[in-house]
Parts: C-alpha cells; structure tokens; sequence
C-alpha cells in the first residue's frame, strides 16, 4: 500500500446554494438508522421472475474460468484492470478480472463511489474527503476535505461524508454527494486543476448516486432518504428538486421502497428501478416521471447503460415486498428483459470497455455483502465469482495505458 500525503486544505471562498428542501434537521438518528436495515419482509405475495441459469461456482483467484470446450472467453472479460473502492477498508483495490487483486492503495476510510479522468487519475469519495489515486503509479496524490462537517470519521452504512461521485464531461469538475448525519446533505464541487472545493449546493438525504448530463450542463443527485433528485445547473448551481417515488412516500425513512441509483439514457432521461417492479424515468427538464414495468422482483441498486442502450440493474435479494433472488437485469432499449441469476447481495455494476461483460461489485450497502466481484458475460448470461478487495462497492474500468 501507498503511504498516505497530508490532506490538502482548500483557502477558496465558497458559497453555498439550497435546493429548496426546507433545511429542515433531523433531530432523532435512530430514524435514519431504520433507512435500509429493518427486518426484511417476507409476506409479499408478488412473483418473481425466474432468473436464467447461470454458471456461477466457486471463487476465481488464479485462473479464468472456461465454458468446458477449452475455451477461455466466457465472462472473462477482456485485458483491462478495474479499481474498485473498498468500502469494508481504507483502500481502493485493482483487480485483474482474470485472476483478481493485483494492488492496492490507502485512500481514506470507508471508499464508498469512484470516478476516473481521461488523464488517469481516480477520485475518491471517502469518510475523510476526496483521495485522488494516480491509476498508473498507483499512489495517492491527495485528500480534498470536504467543506460540510461530517461527524465522526467511521465506516458503515450511515457514515457521513463521500458516496456518490462523478466528473464533467470536460474533466474540469468533480462532483461528489457530501452524505451529512441526521440533515440535509450536499453535493460539493471540485475544481480539477486546483484540487480545491469551489461551491456547495444543499440536495436531500443521503447522496447516493451522482449523474452528469451528457452535455455537462446538469447534474442529478439521487438522494435516497428524501425520495428526490435534485437537478443542478452545472453553469449557475442553481437546484430544483423532483420527487420520484413509484410507491409513494407514506413508509418515510423506515422504507425500502426508496431511490438508490440511476443511470442517464442518451436522450437524457434518468432511469432509476425500483424492487425489479418498476423501472421510474424521470425527465429532469420537467420533473415528470414515468413507470415501466419490469420483472426481476429483486430490490435493485445499481444501474448503468450499456453502449448498446441495454440498460443494466443490479438485484440485491428479496427485501420489502419484491421476493426475487438477487440478479442482474439486462434490459434491451425495447424494454425486454433477460434476468441472470447472481450468488448473493451485490451493489454495483460496470461495463467492459469492449461492451461484452458486466462487472458487479459483491460490496453491498447492508449485511450479507462479499468480498469480490461477479464477472458476467452480456450475451451468454455466465457468470464468474472473482476475489476483489475488501466489500468493494463503486467499480470502474481502467483504459488500457
């Protein structure tokens, strides 16, 4: 491991926008901590669709595994190496999808989402702040505090600081959602050049996920606690919020039936599935949103598309009223879907660069999580278990340098 630089302090002046959510605190912690940890119910009576047979056995660690005819392509996934953020450690981790860990650097407690530039380097959200990792040393160059006061630096669930986290198109900006205990959270804005924290606007509770429009003229933070997105003007920072909320809000923290993730379709609606049910697109221009219906009843968390418009969720298990397996959901633009099964609670999901395999990080936001990942192959469904890290949640693939 790397041994760690000082954290960098930011001198800049900032101002901080609100997004119009009431700034109202939330006084009783023990209310959040009921988010997405209470007991599991078992009575639904919906029925789920069967996954497809998978060729999913034991845990890769020395060699890819192969389909019984010699042959060495199936859901190997190609010569490229994937980081994934230990969120069980301090670390983030590089993984030869063949073979597993090859490395790992000390970045900050509790690595929750991670984003890489065009010039290689990784930007981290941590408990501690922003880590920025040289890809190609494999060091870290820098920890970005954040501007937000996060409460005790610790891991878990529930923790304060970093979890969702994205750049501009441009590669000028990084943008990471600040979770901030029992309040309203934030999404901080960093200047790539200066590593500095520029600006803060107020979003809702718990930042998951963070977006980027293609053009780079929004950002769309899911906050999974308020039930919303919040949509901002990458050039004014101004913010709107939408509600997405397909069963409603009446459960309040204590629900399942929350937003966790979405992923931007190329024509810039937001795609965001809730229990393998049901599939809200939310136009941020309007702040409509529509239902799809969709078949895996598995609740799902993250998501992503595919070069090939096929849009990708991840299936945790039967939680709340959705009594699926976990799984991953391979839905084509049409809105068909193929649903290959996966051993266990997983949390994210990334593509090849050569868009024939899906790598799904075992991390998992709550208990029942593993330590590796599952390499997929997106046209014949099989599956590969492969060692990574320590409850890798974010995951990215690394461009061949």
């Amino acid at each position: 491991m790397s041994a760690l630089p000082p954290a960098s302090s930011s001198t800049h002046s900032r101002r901080r926008h609100r997004a119009g959510l009431g700034g109202a605190l939330l006084l009783v912690a023990a209310l959040v901590l009921t988010g997405c940890s209470a007991a599991a119910d078992s009575s639904s009576s919906h029925n789920a669709a069967q996954p497809q047979d998978s060729t999913e056995d034991q845990v890769t660690t020395d060699a890819p595994a192969t389909d019984g005819s010699g042959s060495t392509d199936v859901a190997q996934g190609g010569a490229e190496t994937l980081l994934v953020a230990d969120f069980g450690a301090d670390t983030v981790t590089f993984v030869d999808p063949q073979t597993g860990p090859t490395d790992s650097v000390q970045v900050g407690m509790a690595p929750y989402g991670l984003v890489v530039g065009a010039d290689g380097r990784a930007w981290v959200a941590t408990a501690e702040g922003v880590a920025v990792v040289d890809t190609l040393t494999r060091e870290r160059l820098s920890l970005i505090p954040y501007e937000a006061e996060v409460g005790e630096i610790m891991g878990g669930e529930y923790r304060g600081g970093g979890m969702g986290i994205a750049m501009s198109p441009d590669g000028e900006q990084v943008y990471v959602g600040v979770n901030i205990p029992n309040r309203n959270g934030a999404l901080e804005i960093i200047d790539v050049a200066s590593e500095q924290v520029t600006d803060s606007v107020e979003v809702g509770l718990r930042p998951f996920d963070v977006d980027v429009a293609a053009d780079g003229t929004q950002v769309y933070v899911t906050n999974h606690d308020s039930y919303d997105v919040t949509v901002i003007d990458a050039a004014t920072h101004n913010a709107r919020n939408f509600e997405v909320a397909p069963y409603g809000t009446e459960g309040g923290l204590g629900s399942w039936l929350k937003p966790h993730y979405a992923a931007v379709r190329a024509d810039g609606m937001l795609a965001l599935p809730f229990e393998g049910q049901k599939l809200a697109m939310l136009d941020p221009k309007t702040g409509s949103v529509t239902v799809e219906a969709m078949t895996a009843s598995t609740h799902q968390h993250g998501t992503t598309y595919a070069p090939d418009g096929s849009l990708l969720v991840v299936g945790t298990g039967p939680i709340g009223n959705a009594n699926g397996a976990a799984s991953l959901t391979i839905r084509s633009p049409e809105g068909d879907e193929r649903v290959i099964a996966l051993d266990g609670p997983h949390e994210d999901v990334a593509v090849s660069s050569d868009s024939r395999t899906a790598y799904v990080s075992g991390g998992f936001t709550r208990d029942g999580y593993w330590d590796g990942i599952t390499v997929v192959d997106l046209t014949s469904g099989d599956t590969r278990k492969l060692e990574a890290g320590q409850r890798p949640l974010g995951v990215a693939v690394l461009e061949a340098r």
